[in-house]
């Protein structure tokens, strides 16, 4: 499988730094709003995933995090700068929109996860 056949494409992509989203419109007319928090703590960079399905690591304290920024990356993806200096995910247009389906089922197993290991979404 290839990053750059996408099943889903944004037709528009709408920074709100002030309120912390992330909104995203696809050809299908489906929309998300994603936090910034989500995005950051779910971030596709090795830092977060690991190298293999067992080292996922549960990044705790960014409650308050923003976005500074977006970058394109080709026409499959785009990059996010945070305003905790995190900046190395891509985010692929399929896994966008993944967020956006299953975001209240990630959202909780986050937060099942900072619980199990006695961390805070608080800085």
């Amino acid at each position: 499988m290839s990053d750059f056949s996408q099943k889903h494409k944004p037709t528009e992509i709408r920074l709100k730094q002030k309120e912390k989203m992330l909104e995203l419109d696809f050809e299908d007319g489906v929309s998300f709003s994603l936090p910034a928090e989500l995005l950051r703590v779910e971030s596709p960079s090795a830092e977060v995933q690991g190298h293999g399905p067992d080292q996922k690591k549960t990044v705790a304290g960014r409650r308050h995090v923003g976005i500074m920024g977006v970058e394109p990356v080709g026409n499959y993806a785009i990059a996010i700068k945070f305003d905790d200096l995190h900046d190395t995910g891509i985010y692929t247009w399929d896994a966008l929109y993944a967020f956006g389906e299953n975001q209240d089922a990630i959202w909780q197993n986050y937060l099942s996860e900072l619980q199990s290991q006695g961390l805070s979404r608080d800085p």
